[in-house]
């Protein structure tokens, strides 16, 4: 992927296709609807294309639209308020057969903005917290910090004892 993207209209195309499924889920994460995570894919890559700047692989493709995405995702909700609804309603995100699963599932969409974004990046997406601290232009000790409290707040959650460092 050399060049700008713009210039690329076969890398666009394969990005979009490699890199769509992963903004969509973060942004339905966030919406909790179809439509509203589908027009956050469709923002997000439309900034992609108008950026113009050039990335030196996938992965930091595939990090600038998640950050961008989640982004768009914190900004919509701040400015329409939003109705909770049960995560049984959507059987793409609650895929988990599970009742366990589905009420972990609840829980970490459940959880404060800033530590629903790193636990979506470290435990769904695979980056570690070194990466998702450049992604997210905080220090890797924050987001471990984040991790930390967002375990703590499930393992609470789910009546567990929590002892570890």
């Amino acid at each position: 992927m050399s060049g700008s993207l713009l210039r690329a209209g076969r890398d666009i195309q394969a990005i979009y296709q490699n890199l769509a499924p992963s903004v969509y889920r973060l942004g339905f994460a966030y919406m909790k609807n179809k439509q509203d995570a589908e027009d956050v894919v469709q923002e997000t890559f439309l900034r992609l294309l108008k950026h113009g700047g050039e990335f030196p692989g996938l992965e930091s493709v595939k990090a600038w639209l998640l950050v961008t995405a989640s982004n768009l995702c914190r900004d919509k909700l701040r400015r329409h308020s939003r109705r909770e609804l049960d995560i049984d309603q959507f059987p793409q995100l609650a895929a988990p057969e599970r009742a366990e699963d589905r009420g972990i599932l609840e829980a970490v969409l459940g959880l404060p903005d800033r530590l629903k974004t790193v636990v979506y990046l470290f435990y769904y997406e695979g980056y570690e917290a070194a990466e998702i601290g450049r992604m997210l232009g905080e220090p890797p000790g924050t987001i471990r910090s984040r991790l930390f409290r967002a375990r703590k707040l499930l393992k609470k959650q789910f009546g567990g004892d929590f002892d570890e460092e």
